[in-house]
Formats: C-alpha cells, structure tokens, sequence
C-alpha cells in the first residue's frame, strides 16, 4: 500500500516556497491637492491583491504627511498586485486622492506613484 504522506508534504512544502512575507513601509505623501475648504486631511488604504491589508491614521491639515504604520502580509506572491488608495477624510465622505498599483517583485524596492488629483505617494515595500 503507497502512502500518500510524501506526495502531500511535498505539496505543501512547495506551496510554502512559493509565498512570501510582504512588508510595506515608509508611507508618505508630497503635494496633495487641497480643497476648497481646507487643506488635504490624508490617509492611505492598502491592499494586496482583493485581501485588505488596513488603513493609516489620518493625517490633518497636511499637504505633506507621512504615516508611522507598517503593512504586513504573509501570503504574498510574487507579481501579486499591490495597491495604494489615498483619501483626503472630509465631514460626509472622503475623496479618492488617487491609486497607485504595482506588481510586486522580490526584493525591497522604492516608488513613486503620481496622484490623478496632484500629488505623489511615495512608499517601500519588502517582498521575501
């Protein structure tokens, strides 16, 4: 009788290669747009692929903020799809700043991504 034990732990042992840890760090933005209003009150929604990774605080009042906040992931892959959402947080709803997305690579790594409404978001991330 063939047991099956070697062949499932070859499988899983090839499925645990095959992911990743996905680090994202270093958040921070220059030259949001402002409003009519106020100036831009930013923050960031991460994802990885259709899995929500969270979101940063608010920052008030400014064009140029930076957010303390790291993102991990453990099951990212390789060419998974990466992507930023950047708000400005207004009183009835916030506005969609713009969307950065990238496909991830090995490696850590240093973007810029321009903002449809003004703006670049500038971030690392770490896949490995």
């Amino acid at each position: 009788m063939v047991s099956i034990f070697p062949v499932a732990l070859l499988v899983l042992c090839a499925l645990s290669l095959a992911q990743a840890q996905l680090r994202l760090f270093n958040l921070r933005a220059s030259n949001l747009p402002s409003d009519l209003l106020s100036t831009v009150d930013g923050y960031v929604k991460v994802f990885c692929g259709a899995t929500s990774l969270g979101k940063t605080a608010v920052r008030k009042d400014t064009a140029n903020p930076w957010w303390e906040e790291e993102f991990n992931y453990f099951h990212a892959l390789e060419n998974d799809e990466v992507t930023l959402e950047v708000y400005d947080a207004d009183l009835l709803f916030d506005d969609l700043v713009g969307v950065c997305q990238r496909q991830l690579q090995p490696g850590t790594h240093q973007h810029d991504c321009f903002l449809k409404k003004g703006g670049t978001l500038h971030y690392s991330y770490t896949l490995g």
